[in-house]
């Protein structure tokens, strides 16, 4: 495959990488492994549009993306639509795509796995027409990222200090808001402190990522109107990977969802893959299955033929 990399140098663990060791062990490893692979090392302010240029080229078979959630969310969404295969290097704190993909989280490890290995078709989510693939939400986690974004952080120690500040600030500040929501035909207004809407539905794990991007519907969550009491029970059973059990959180899953909020402020936010936008009135939520690309490793990727045999396809 004819494949170009990105590798933002501002993000997480590449800030403290030797950045052209790291893009010369990649040109060599990708080569290596039959791909005309050449590598760029980019700031962060750079490194959407440069993508989006590769990614338009009629020469370029795939991207290959290294840097943070961020980094990954806007790398997909260039790939999904282009239509060309994303490999995905997590060199950011969570790294919750590369988590759900099973992936090493190690940098110099995941790029022998991904450059040998193999293209598989995962499903990805949209939010009014912009693609995601953790999640949408609103209410609390909107809440807590606009307080960790009002502090001054350069490290990931600092980043986590600001994210423990700003969930007590959430702890004793919760929101409420109503939300009147459609889905299969079924309409319904609720009074809630948070909505969640994922990329296939969360795993059993303690970070909210999707143990499986192939089920075909997105997970919906939302948590009842909540006093402090209530969010700090609430963070208990998420630190454990027991939110389902928590009687104030309901869970759907479905393929599509139009959220409306009637009495939305003008200054109300959402999340939508960590990034911190307006929230709109009306949001259509929609899953794509199948959609997007991505490489993984080999003898992991699935693909579900007429017959109901379960193929694999290599790189």
């Amino acid at each position: 495959m004819r494949l170009i990399g990105f590798f933002n140098r501002d993000g997480g663990t590449f800030r403290t990488t030797d950045m052209a060791a790291y893009e010369r062990r990649a040109e060599e490893v990708f080569r290596a492994a039959g791909h005309d692979f050449q590598g760029m090392v980019v700031a962060g302010s750079e490194i959407v549009p440069a993508m989006e240029r590769a990614a338009r080229r009629d020469d370029i078979d795939g991207i290959i993306a290294g840097g943070g959630d961020g980094t990954i969310s806007a790398a997909a969404s260039v790939a999904w639509k282009n239509g060309i295969p994303l490999g995905v290097i997590p060199a950011g704190t969570m790294n919750l795509f590369a988590r759900s993909l099973r992936l090493p989280l190690d940098i110099w490890q995941v790029l022998e796995v991904i450059a040998n290995g193999e293209v598989d078709a995962v499903d990805i989510g949209s939010a009014n027409g912009r693609p995601f693939i953790h999640q949408f939400s609103a209410g609390m986690h909107a809440r807590l990222v606009r307080y960790r974004n009002s502090y001054t952080y350069r490290s990931r120690i600092g980043k986590m200090s600001a994210s423990t500040r700003a969930a007590l600030g959430v702890l004793f500040n919760p929101p409420e808001f109503d939300v009147l929501f459609e889905l299969d035909g079924n309409r319904e207004r609720r009074c809630v402190s948070a909505i969640s809407v994922s990329n296939n539905p969360f795993g059993k794990n303690t970070l909210f990522y999707a143990d499986d991007l192939t089920t075909g519907t997105l997970g919906v969550y939302l948590a009842k109107p909540m006093k402090p009491f209530g969010v700090a029970r609430l963070a208990f059973d998420m630190f454990r990977g027991r939110f389902r059990e928590n009687a104030d959180v309901m869970v759907m899953n479905t393929r599509a969802i139009h959220l409306n909020f009637p009495k939305k402020s003008a200054k109300a936010n959402c999340v939508i893959d960590g990034e911190l936008l307006p929230l709109a009135r009306d949001v259509f939520l929609k899953l794509h299955p199948g959609e997007l690309k991505v490489m993984v490793e080999k003898g992991t990727a699935r693909r579900v033929a007429e017959n109901g045999v379960v193929e694999t396809a290599a790189v």
